[in-house]
């Protein structure tokens, strides 16, 4: 790979964080393209490391671009880099942060995802659906196939659902390894999430949610017996749909049976 794509590190990374520091400039251009916040919306990238797709998202958003990593060594770096910008880059865990503190309105989301805590973004991203309409990540590619998924594939799981029920997902590109220093034992995916019109399901949320994991938690059985704990109903174990396993519904599958579940505990 030609030398003129690597920048040279100044911040260590750190095994224990899930650090892998993008050093391809081009996968930096690619990532950005596919990121488009409206007009004078704010934008956080999350884990920006070194700063190699900071400084693309720097030129093209400016102060419009907040940026948030939990390492101390990598904002002080980034300070440095980037001294027009040092108010907006912030050290600190985006896991425990209140995003309505940090901007009070939409803010779309972009970054080089830590492995280590991938799913947890997602499922903080989902907490803050209302706010948060667009979102470009790079994941490792197992994670990637698994939130792309759809009904019926073996990669299909929690995540499919949940986020496919309030967004629009699209699967990329790959990433290969030398990309990173240091190279990650697996390849890397990038994902664009696009908030799509659903408000709120017609159906209980917090049971909804409990259901498909509960199914996914117990995959291989049917949902009769994955759903046991909740000690159904019989007149509801008698539905077709529970002789199905979790990867065979969609979100309107697993709605619908929300549903019904719902109508015959209130009866």
């Amino acid at each position: 790979m030609p030398w003129r794509l690597f920048i040279r590190m100044k911040v260590s990374p750190k095994k224990y964080l899930g650090q892998h520091f993008l050093v391809d400039e081009n996968i930096a251009s690619r990532i950005v393209d596919a990121f488009s916040p409206e007009a004078g919306e704010k934008a956080l990238e999350i884990g920006p490391g070194t700063g190699v797709l900071t400084r693309t998202l720097l030129r093209r958003y400016g102060d419009n671009l907040l940026m948030i990593d939990i390492d101390k060594e990598s904002t002080a770096y980034l300070k440095k880099k980037f001294p027009k910008y040092s108010h907006n880059i912030l050290q600190g865990d985006f896991l425990s942060m209140s995003l309505a503190k940090l901007h009070n309105g939409p803010i779309s989301i972009i970054g080089n995802f830590p492995y280590n805590i991938s799913s947890q973004i997602f499922f903080k991203i989902l907490e803050n659906r209302d706010t948060v309409p667009l979102i470009v990540g790079m994941v490792q590619k197992e994670v990637g196939e698994r939130i792309s998924a759809g009904p019926g594939s073996k990669t299909y799981g929690i995540l499919s659902v949940l986020l496919s029920a309030f967004y629009d997902i699209e699967y990329l590109f790959t990433v290969e390894p030398e990309v990173f220093d240091p190279p990650p034992k697996v390849r890397s995916s990038v994902l664009r999430l696009t908030r799509n019109n659903t408000n709120h399901l017609p159906c209980n949320e917090t049971i909804f949610t409990r259901i498909v994991k509960l199914g996914f938690q117990n995959r291989r059985k049917t949902l009769r017996n994955a759903l046991k704990s909740l000690n159904l109903p019989e007149e509801i174990h008698k539905l077709d749909i529970l002789g199905k396993r979790a990867e065979q519904l969609s979100v309107e599958d697993f709605t619908e049976l929300t549903e019904k579940i719902e109508l015959v505990w209130k009866n």
